[in-house]
């Protein structure tokens, strides 16, 4: 493995949801520790397994694991860290500012930003020189800071001040509050993370066209702000072996090494690793010890029975509720990678086929609706938002109102707040809801949709809900918001895109949650590219697919109102009949 080689003291693993870092992240430093290094293994994901992976509880203290002499592990958990940051920043001010605006502040402090940063803040002691870590060769962290948490850290002057001053309001401010006090701290942090002699990066992604796009875009980003030692592993590849009398099987392989072949540029000069996909849980040492090795695998499951045939709602099922109103709103909503420009393409089509006007809209830069729907059809009208020219618009707007009142520091603050990717999911949302009023009169399906920390700011913040119903109310006029409409289930239904996979699934439902914050239920969740679906023939597919259901029955039993399974098909869901054989299963051909 490249990535091993003469390996420096910290090596971050980063990817999306689902990709397998975790496994990864465990399995160097399984490895690490049998070459007799004393290494700490560190995980940040809220999905963190590494306990169970282990079997023993962790938590958040460095804990030796006496399966694996030489290694520690800790789990920082991040909504515990984003509480305790919150109490630590709004504490002082608690009292002291009018209530209005520590409310402000508690809100502005809610979303992914903060926990992004809390879970960094509790890291950076990691990152220095410390009686903490002294005795550690290795230091190896389970999910890295995204490229926008690091700027952040990076950003000089008093925000609090800023912010306390009331001079104010935008997207990710808040989370800044608590900086200033660790800036020296931060800084020595930051520059470990930017020194190739003590640190790599190492992205993990699966063969797939989208999950590639998106990995360039996350090591651009990083690049921009230093971090260049940077290495690919892509995880999970089908191997030769395990196709054999499985037209399935065939058909992934050929994708897989489709996506390969036209892997971004960027990506193409990187230091690159296969991992190949095992049949097995990847729990325990035995497992641990086996991923990183290439054996032969494939056929270790033989003698397990075919698939039972899975008895779940397809997602034409869920189409026949949704075309019974006869026109609305459908929101697909979820992490990246887990396929919501696919699917959101085939509730579209599936609308437009049954003789129903829709209008189908994205804002996602990596979605290419005109390539997945590949030609038109009657009653489908097809548009992009594009998220820069909106974010642009939304920036001169902010500036020429709020901007205005400022003197040059303060506009310079407020400038450099607007950079945030908080602002892009604000700009986008205000472009959906220009196209959210055709809901009335026909189908508007919506990929890619802002998270529930967005909404809960827009309608705290400014905003054009609470300005309406202040003025509209008062004469007693009927009116709706794009926020109302929101809540309402009976104008938009919100679709959870998830994988059969532990991470997606817990994000999935951490969204969830999110959403419900905002007054959003979600009306079903969606699990795409299910192998159990599929009826796999190849023995270490079969397993795959025995992994999927307990997944599936914790959606069906735990996370979801109503819910339909997608299955894997055999060839990529691109253009119309396709996507109408992802509805309807059933009718798959070849």
């Amino acid at each position: 493995m490249h990535f091993l080689d003469q390996p420096p003291r910290f090596l971050f693993f980063t990817g999306k949801g689902g990709v397998g870092k975790t496994s990864i992240a465990c399995a160097t430093a399984v490895q690490l520790a049998a070459d007799g290094k004393q290494v700490l293994l560190v995980s940040t994901d809220p999905a963190s397994n590494v306990g169970q992976v282990f079997g023993i509880a962790i938590g958040n203290h460095i804990t030796a694991i006496p399966a694996v002499p030489n290694l520690s592990a800790l789990e920082i958990d991040p909504q515990g860290a984003a509480q305790a940051y919150r109490d630590r920043i709004v504490g002082p001010v608690r009292g002291v500012l009018p209530e209005a605006v520590v409310k402000g502040i508690e809100e502005q402090l809610s979303g992914a930003c903060t926990t992004e940063i809390a879970a960094f803040d509790e890291f950076t002691a990691l990152l220095i020189e410390s009686p903490l870590t002294a005795g550690f060769d290795h230091i190896i962290f389970d999910t890295a800071p995204t490229g926008h948490t690091i700027r952040l850290l990076q950003l000089p002057g008093a925000w609090s001040g800023f912010l306390e001053a009331g001079k104010g309001d935008a997207s990710c401010l808040g989370p800044l509050a608590g900086l200033e006090k660790q800036r020296v701290q931060y800084k020595a942090a930051v520059d470990a993370l930017a020194d190739p002699l003590r640190t790599r990066l190492v992205l993990v992604a699966r063969a797939q066209r989208a999950t590639l796009r998106e990995v360039a875009r996350t090591h651009e980003e990083l690049a921009a702000i230093g971090l260049s030692q940077q290495y690919l592993v892509i995880n999970g590849l089908l191997p030769q072996s395990a196709i054999a009398l499985d037209e399935l099987a065939a058909a992934i392989a050929q994708r897989e090494q489709q996506a390969l072949a036209a892997m971004p540029a960027v990506l193409q000069t990187l230091p690159t690793d296969t991992v190949a996909l095992k049949p097995f849980n990847l729990v325990g040492l035995d497992a641990l010890r086996r991923l990183l090795v290439d054996d032969n695998t494939a056929g270790e499951q033989a003698s397990l029975p075919p698939v039972a045939l899975l008895n779940a709602p397809s997602l034409s099922a869920l189409v026949d509720d949704i075309a019974a109103d006869g026109h609305g709103l459908v929101m697909l909503m979820g992490k990246g990678g887990v396929g919501k420009t696919t699917l959101a393409a085939a509730v579209a089509v599936e609308l437009a086929h049954r003789g129903l006007p829709v209008h189908l809209t994205t804002s996602d830069p990596a979605a290419h609706l005109t390539e997945t729907l590949e030609g038109s059809m009657p009653n489908l009208a097809v548009s992009r938002i594009d998220p820069h020219d909106e974010t642009e618009r939304y920036r001169k707007e902010v500036l020429a109102s709020k901007g205005a009142r400022l003197d040059a520091a303060g506009r310079a603050l407020l400038e450099e707040d607007l950079r945030s990717p908080c602002t892009e999911e604000i700009a986008v949302f205000q472009a959906f809801s220009r196209i959210i009023r055709e809901a009335g009169k026909k189908f508007v399906v919506m990929d890619t949709a802002p998270t529930g920390h967005t909404l809960l700011l827009l309608d705290a913040t400014g905003a054009y809900h609470r300005e309406v119903s202040r003025q509209m109310g008062s004469k007693g006029l009927h009116f709706t918001t794009p926020m109302m409409q929101l809540q309402d289930p009976k104008q938009t239904k919100v679709l959870l895109a998830t994988l059969a996979e532990t991470t997606p699934v817990l994000e999935a439902a951490n969204l969830q949650q999110d959403l419900r914050r905002a007054g959003i239920e979600p009306w079903a969740w969606v699990i795409n590219n299910s192998v159990a679906a599929s009826q796999p023939r190849a023995a270490l597919l079969r397993q795959r697919a025995q992994n999927e259901l307990k997944e599936i029955d914790a959606v069906a039993t735990h996370h979801a109102q109503r819910y339909a399974v997608v299955p894997l098909l055999k060839q990529e869901p691109i253009g119309v009949t396709r996507l109408l054989q992802l509805a309807n299963p059933a009718n798959e051909a070849g």
